[in-house]
Order: structure tokens, then C-alpha cells, then sequence
């Protein structure tokens, strides 16, 4: 492993780029960034816009750039790590496919570059930093997809081409509603934020006795998981069935992963997690309900501890561990 500490960790998203300067050894962020995407302007506009950022950090800092040991990047796609490109990009418009990110982004700051897959960023935070730290992990985050990743033997589990982890695709019911990955049954058609608002929306459009109703003023496009999530809170019998079920899927396919890895600790994350317990106690008991062959008593299901930071701080440690 580098001897130097300070690395930078990058966020790729569908709207904004996030940079952070972080120290490796203690998972402290120094200096952070944010610039637009602009993703319709095509891969080499963003990728250069990540290179501003990384520019931009460095001169934050007050260091050289000689004092960096180079730069991870969480990437929301399938990605072939071996060659540092892009296979495919379902977030971001324009034509990803074989894209060196790697090869071009150290092209033009100077340094060594790594990437990852985005939820596997977070995973690696979280284990290192966060709520998995010590122990073998499953991370899922919860959001407008359900990604994961997994820590076993305190190492990240890639699989091939680093593709093992996708958690939000273990299916449930095998025939269950068509997911965009092409499966059926996934928990993440079932559990996902898009899946939570659709359930909030069909209660209220068969004139469910809800006040996700006058919530929403009769618009349902204003029917978020957040608008759900704050109706269940106030105690609306129909939107606590809503995260009930949710959870109950999730703590299904998360027993199939118990079953078969048997990790210590089970991670939660992302926007949908911001529910808490409304989520996270429905997970709890239907996943309990399904482990037999193991004590899942020995299995924690706990809240991801570093929030939106989870993902630069995991990217900026697979830089390092790469290096």
C-alpha cells in the first residue's frame, strides 16, 4: 500500500460532480467540491470537469501536488476495472461505453487514478470508516436504484470484473414486475425510491383513506418517497403499510445474502434510509424471519454512519489500495 495518506475522492453523479480531499489513514475530509455534471455536453466535458476539481482541491489544500497519492472515482455504472473504462452508464445521457476514464483523467491532472463502481465506493467507506468498520459487510444504499456491495475477509468483494455486489438485484419473486435490469421479482422494483412514491401514488389514485392525498394538493408528482416517509411518520396507516412492505422485501433478499456469505454486519444507506426506523425494523424482522441455518442474532442491521461523504471517502481508499 502508498505510503502517502492524502487522497482525492470523487462522486460522479447524474446532476452534480463531488470532490473531496481525503486522508486515508483517518477518513477525515479536508476540502470539499461540487461543480454540475453538464453530462449532455458528452464524457470528455465531464471528465475534464473533474480534473477542475481536482485542480481545484489541490490549490485548497496549500500542498503540492506531489503530496497527493492520486485520485478514486465512484462511477454510478458497470465498469471494466482492469482496463479503467466505462461499460455502461444508465444515469447519464450521451454514449459511455468504452470510456478510459482512468487513462484520461490522469492524462490530464498528473496523477494516479483509480475508479469504482459507485455503490461499491460506499461500501468501501462505510466498512473502513463507518458503521461496517471491523467487521464483514453487506452494504445496500436505498435510493433511485439499490445498490451494495460486500467486505469479506476485510477485502472488497469484486467478483468478475468487480460486478459482484449488485444487492438490489437479488430477486424475491420470480414472477414478480420486470426490473430495468431485465430480471424479475428484484428487490429494487419492488423497494426502491421510484417503487415507494409509485405505492404512495396508487393508494391515493384508488382513494385510500390517506393524507398523502392533501399532502400532495391532488398532484401526484409531488408524491416522493420523502412525502411518504413524512405522512407515516404522522402515523397514516396507509404509508407505514408502504415502508412496512418495502422493508419486508428488503430484509428478504438480504436473508438470501446472510444465507450465503454470512456477513457480521448489514449496512443501510441512501435518501430512502433517511426513514430510519420506519425502514429498518420491517428489514430486521422479515430478515429473521427467513435465516434459519444461521444465528441471525449474530447479524446486525445497522444505519450507514457517514452519510452523502461514504462514497468519496470509499473512492479516495480504493485509490489508495490500488496505488
Amino acid at each position: 500500500m502508498s505510503e502517502q495518506t492524502l487522497f482525492i475522492g470523487i462522486d460522479l453523479g447524474g446532476t452534480n460532480i463531488k470532490a473531496a480531499l481525503v486522508n486515508t489513514d483517518t477518513g477525515e475530509i479536508t476540502a470539499t467540491r461540487s461543480k454540475p455534471t453538464h453530462a449532455r455536453e458528452g464524457h470528455d466535458a465531464v471528465i475534464a470537469q473533474m480534473a477542475v476539481l481536482v485542480e481545484e482541491i489541490i490549490l485548497a489544500s496549500g500542498k503540492a501536488k506531489t503530496d497527493f497519492g492520486g485520485v478514486g472515482i465512484g462511477i454510478p455504472g458497470a465498469l471494466d476495472l482492469e482496463k479503467g473504462s466505462t461499460i455502461f452508464l444508465p444515469n447519464l445521457p450521451g454514449n459511455w461505453r468504452n470510456v478510459p476514464v482512468r487513462d484520461q483523467l490522469a492524462k490530464l491532472t498528473g496523477l494516479h487514478v483509480a475508479i469504482l463502481n459507485d455503490a461499491r465506493s460506499m461500501t468501501l467507506g462505510e466498512w473502513k470508516f463507518g458503521a461496517g468498520r471491523g467487521f464483514d459487510t453487506a452494504c445496500y444504499t436505498l435510493g433511485t436504484g439499490i445498490g451494495g456491495g460486500l467486505v469479506l475477509g476485510g477485502k472488497l468483494y469484486l467478483g468478475i470484473n468487480g460486478s459482484a455486489g449488485e444487492l438490489g438485484h437479488v430477486s424475491v419473486d420470480l414472477n414478480g414486475p420486470k426490473c430495468g435490469c431485465g430480471s424479475r421479482g428484484c428487490i429494487e422494483a419492488y423497494a426502491s425510491g421510484p417503487a415507494i412514491a409509485a405505492l404512495g401514488m396508487k393508494d391515493v389514485v384508488q382513494g385510500r383513506n390517506t393524507i398523502m392525498a392533501e399532502m400532495c394538493d391532488g398532484d401526484l408528482n409531488k408524491i416522493t418517497p420523502e412525502l411518504v416517509c413524512e405522512a407515516a411518520r404522522r402515523g397514516d396507516e396507509a404509508a407505514r403499510e408502504i415502508y412496512e412492505f418495502a422493508g419486508t422485501i428488503i430484509g428478504a433478499g438480504i436473508a438470501n445474502v446472510i444465507t450465503a456469505v454470512t456477513p457480521r454486519r448489514i449496512v443501510i444507506g441512501g435518501g430512502v434510509a433517511a426513514a430510519g426506523e420506519l425502514i429498518l425494523d420491517p428489514i430486521r424482522r422479515s430478515m429473521r424471519s427467513r435465516v434459519f441455518l444461521v444465528d441471525s442474532l449474530q447479524v446486525e442491521v445497522v444505519a450507514a454512519q457517514l452519510g452523502n461523504n461514504a462514497g468519496l471517502i470509499g473512492a479516495a481508499v480504493w485509490a489508495r489500495q490500488q496505488l
